[in-house]
């Protein structure tokens, strides 16, 4: 029996400034367009969130792929995990400094090697083993990032800045995903927080918390300062409630509940369930968002507590 396929897409959740919420409502509007082309023509929904994350990689409004945010070192190193329900199989990449869409390595591992994560030159290494061009780490820089880092840095004496605020500018990709065939994947990808210790892993690559799919249960991607999340295993902390019978939409409002409650964290989740049924859910100013299935195409900037 053939099931109606659905698209959930996030572009981070933070104080999305009012002069930047055009560009990411355009940024997860296109990445839920050209994902949904592919489970529209009967593709995977391991094939859809790898093409959706990919268009957000190449957008420079995200912190992900080329103009993510600089580390401490004024060098960009990303992070990114693809999961695939019905196997369980996944691919992840950490700290890579020389790679354009991580996600397209990570997709590499998981289909092609028998290790679900690799990290650092090791990482690259594989990716170029497997016909991934890298690129120099500059290609991923741009202006505005290396004049955000020189202006953070400049403040760094003067106040110790509350990294977990809910302000911080978290732009993490992700997309979750539901095809024809009923199968659920999910795919995450980040640069990682402004002025990071260079080496730093965040949530958005490990598996269980910042991303996780399960044919039995849903697919997740979380968004936000990562330490919290990773605390919790958060994604897979929200699939486990769906497997025991709560739905999407109040489970990613609970997820998001205990990250503040718990650990005192700030971001966002997007939640698919193999029905169909989607939560999005996040406590920051605003969380970009984009759904697709059958006669439904939406997109916006969601406000805390809508």
């Amino acid at each position: 029996m053939s099931t109606n396929p659905v698209l959930v897409v996030h572009g981070g959740a933070w104080a999305i400034p009012d002069d930047m919420v055009d560009a990411h409502v355009r940024g997860v509007r296109n990445a839920a367009t050209v994902g949904w082309r592919v489970l529209e023509r009967g593709g995977s929904a391991l094939d859809a969130v790898e093409e959706a994350v990919v268009v957000m990689e190449n957008d420079e409004t995200f912190d992900a792929g080329r103009g993510s945010f600089l580390n401490r070192d004024g060098k960009v190193q990303l992070d990114a995990l693809i999961m695939e329900g019905s196997t369980l199989r996944a691919g992840g990449v950490g700290c890579v400094e020389h790679i354009a869409n991580p996600i397209r390595a990570a997709r590499k591992i998981l289909s092609e090697s028998p290790h679900v994560y690799f990290v650092g030159e090791g990482a690259e290494r594989f990716a170029r083993e497997h016909g991934i061009v890298l690129c120099r780490n500059e290609d991923l820089i741009i202006s505005r990032e290396v004049e955000r880092l020189r202006e953070f840095q400049a403040h760094l004496g003067e106040q110790t800045p509350n990294i977990f605020a809910a302000e911080t500018s978290v732009d993490t990709v992700g997309a979750v995903a539901l095809d024809r065939d009923g199968n659920l994947a999910a795919a995450t990808s980040t640069g990682g927080t402004l002025n990071k210790a260079p080496g730093r892993l965040g949530d958005s690559s490990l598996i269980g918390c910042g991303c996780y799919a399960e044919n039995e249960s849903a697919a997740a991607s979380t968004t936000g300062w990562g330490e919290p999340i990773m605390k919790l295993v958060l994604a897979k902390w929200s699939t486990d409630r769906v497997r025991s019978g709560s739905v999407p939409e109040w489970v990613a409002k609970e997820a998001i509940s205990h990250l503040e409650e718990r650990v005192k964290g700030h971001g966002g989740i997007i939640l698919l369930d193999p029905e169909g049924r989607f939560g999005i859910a996040h406590n920051t100013p605003r969380m970009a968002w984009a759904v697709r299935q059958v006669g439904r195409e939406e997109s916006g900037i969601q406000k805390d507590g809508e």
